[in-house]
């Protein structure tokens, strides 16, 4: 089975914000990747905007089963179909991870917590990119 770990955020939400993914199958990584996606991005978009990269890149190793691990309650839930998707960009959004699941067999989505290993790895890459863009965490010089 292969695994996605996808996280977005954004510094100042919105302000400029970047993705980080993990792909792995049983532990090991295949593939770790991270990208600025905007200036004025919001938390809730970046998750999106994690979610589908994580997508798109995981197709390079399978189109059977693949299960999408996330941190953000508010994405899972409505992905879930438990709560309804009102901002029109997330809406947008959405709609794309909803087409984007047709060229799998089956994808599956789990919710973690941020402190789980995998999902701390992709938040540390997101902010890696961040940093390198001279985006620094707030406080930091």
């Amino acid at each position: 089975m292969i695994f996605t770990n996808s996280d977005g955020g954004a510094r100042g939400n919105p302000g400029p914000g970047a993705i980080g993914i993990i792909i792995r199958r049983e532990g090991n990584i295949l593939l770790k990747h991270s990208e600025f996606i905007g200036k004025q991005v919001t938390n809730n978009v970046a998750e999106y905007e994690a979610l589908i990269k994580a997508l798109e890149l995981v197709l390079r190793y399978t189109k059977d089963e693949v299960t999408c691990v996330v941190d953000s309650e508010l994405i899972y839930k409505q992905l879930m179909g438990k709560y309804r998707v009102k901002h029109p960009k997330m809406l947008e959004l959405f709609l794309v991870v909803q087409r984007m699941q047709d060229k799998f067999r089956k994808v599956r989505y789990m919710h973690v917590s941020r402190w789980d290993k995998f999902q701390q790895m992709a938040d540390e890459l997101l902010n890696q990119e961040l940093d390198s863009k001279g985006y620094k965490k707030f406080g930091k010089k």
